[in-house]
């Protein structure tokens, strides 16, 4: 395959990436009718505000220096990498993290940069699962933006020692004083048996709107975010964000988690 055609394919393919769906027909459609690439410019105009423009115009540039793709073929190639996107989507996506010393082997996303992007994310609902929270302003202020944009907040944190728990901080006290509006949750069925040692939430992830999840090994702590060797995987689309969110709640309905003002 000559380099120009590889660089026109590439170029459909992050349309098909990009764009959305519906955009991606437009613009396939409309190439479809004309007589030659030629034209193109001809029909530039009518792609559209939300088409990305830089985009289009390489697209445009590699399609002039191959010459080799009919209109309808091109048109196809779209509407192909589109739907390949889609299906990818579908099927979802598993991205490496990691907060501690770097390899310079592998590119890592750092742990607060993907927690921010879980918490940026939620539009309806959210739910956070820590074993201690300290206050971490860029989290907390996250946090409280989510809650004003109308986000239902959920956290799951393990109880203070004063609340029958196993940590001498007061995490849900902190939460609740960076954003009032959140709903705290503690395990109340913590395990009491005669010289068993009482299980405690361990647990850390975020998932927002059943749709991004993050699994990860960090609290919500300055030292995780910053300092600590964390390691975290973080899924988008497919099928676990939204059984995570489901087992979740369900949790919550069953009243093994219960508010944290109903527990002694």
């Amino acid at each position: 395959m000559v380099p120009d055609m590889d660089e026109l394919l590439a170029v459909i393919a992050e349309l098909g990436l990009e764009l959305h769906p519906d955009r991606v027909r437009v613009v396939a459609s409309k190439i479809e009718g004309l007589g030659s690439v030629e034209q193109f410019a001809l029909v530039r105009p009518s792609f559209g505000p939300n088409a990305d423009k830089h985009l289009i115009a390489k697209f445009g540039r590699a399609w002039q220096d191959t010459g080799l793709m009919t209109p309808r073929d091109v048109a196809t190639a779209l509407r192909g990498a589109s739907a390949t996107a889609i299906e990818q989507e579908r099927r979802g996506s598993v991205e490496l993290t990691w907060t501690g010393p770097a390899s310079g082997q592998v590119p890592i996303r750092h742990t607060e940069q993907v927690l921010m992007e879980v918490i940026n994310a939620a539009q309806r609902r959210l739910f956070i699962v820590s074993f201690v929270a300290y206050q971490v302003r860029s989290i907390g202020g996250a946090l409280a933006d989510a809650a004003a944009r109308g986000v239902q907040i959920d956290v799951l944190l393990e109880s203070s020692s004063a609340h029958g728990g196993k940590v001498d901080h007061d995490s849900a006290a902190a939460m609740r004083s960076a954003v009032p509006s959140a709903r705290l949750f503690a395990w109340s069925a913590h395990d009491k048996g005669a010289g068993q040692y009482p299980g405690v939430v361990h647990a850390k992830c975020a998932v927002a709107d059943g749709q991004i999840a993050f699994i990860t090994s960090a609290n919500l702590t300055s030292a995780a975010m910053e300092r600590n060797m964390e390691l975290g995987v973080l899924v988008k689309g497919g099928n676990l964000p939204e059984e995570l969110h489901s087992h979740l709640e369900a949790l919550i309905a069953t009243k093994v988690l219960e508010p944290v003002s109903s527990l002694p």
